[in-house]
């Protein structure tokens, strides 16, 4: 393509504007007329609209070892519901309903299976990420049964709504302005200093039952500490 534009004393982009596009057409492509016709200032090339908000968010993830008290499961579950709700508030929408499940793993035959799960309806439209933990924790109270090693755990966020959309009566309960300024500064930090930073009690900075890492690929282009380090001999 280079060699093929530079036979035509095509170099810069300054050339490929003044350039005929009808010819460009024939001898190469629509998508170089384009560009030749946008760099000369003929708009061509639409704008991508963006996405639509979602309409359900879900966070799960398998343990990484298998989990047989109810404790570390809340931790998950209260670690999931703080991701998902930060999904939620980067989309500037509201949740009104939480689907909480568990399960045990259903590939060993000799391991006894259990999986369920619980619909938890807030009591407002809702980003607030306290509110939507001690919902879903109280959830695994419903769900949780002795006697069965647990796998995994899933946090779905449903009834997903933009501010206003929800019509409720007049006398309904609705989520108090000063939850927005708290949820602000919360996302401002953690954006600022790094996920986590700020984390509601429940959920662990370095919880035992996260998901193994050890054979995960390192970051050789992202992580300065992870690059090749050539040693002469």
């Amino acid at each position: 393509m280079k060699a093929h534009l530079e036979s035509l004393a095509i170099k810069t982009a300054m050339d490929l504007a003044n350039a005929d596009p009808t010819m460009l057409r024939q001898k190469f492509s629509v998508v170089i007329e384009k560009t030749a016709r946008e760099l000369a200032g003929t708009p061509c090339l639409e704008l991508g609209e963006a996405d639509p908000p979602k309409q359900e968010i879900c966070c799960s993830r398998m343990f990484g070892t298998r989990l047989t008290d109810i404790e570390p499961i809340k931790e998950a579950v209260a670690t999931y519901t703080q991701r998902a709700a930060e999904k939620l508030r980067a989309q500037n929408s509201l949740c009104k309903k939480i689907r909480v499940s568990i399960r045990t793993g259903m590939f060993n035959p000799e391991e006894p299976k259990y999986a369920n799960g619980a619909l938890v309806e807030l009591p407002y439209p809702t980003n607030d990420v306290r509110l939507m933990t001690k919902a879903a924790t109280e959830a695994v109270n419903r769900l949780f049964r002795s006697g069965f090693k647990y796998s995994k755990a899933e946090v779905l966020l449903m009834d997903l709504r933009q501010p206003g959309e929800f019509t409720d009566d007049l006398f309904a309960f609705s989520q108090p302005a000063s939850v927005g300024k708290v949820m602000g500064v919360l996302d401002e930090i953690n954006g600022r200093w790094g996920r986590g930073t700020l984390r509601a009690a429940s959920v662990p900075a370095d919880p035992q039952w996260s998901m193994r890492r050890d054979l995960m690929s390192q970051s050789f282009t992202t992580k300065l500490d992870q690059l090749w380090i050539v040693k002469s001999l």
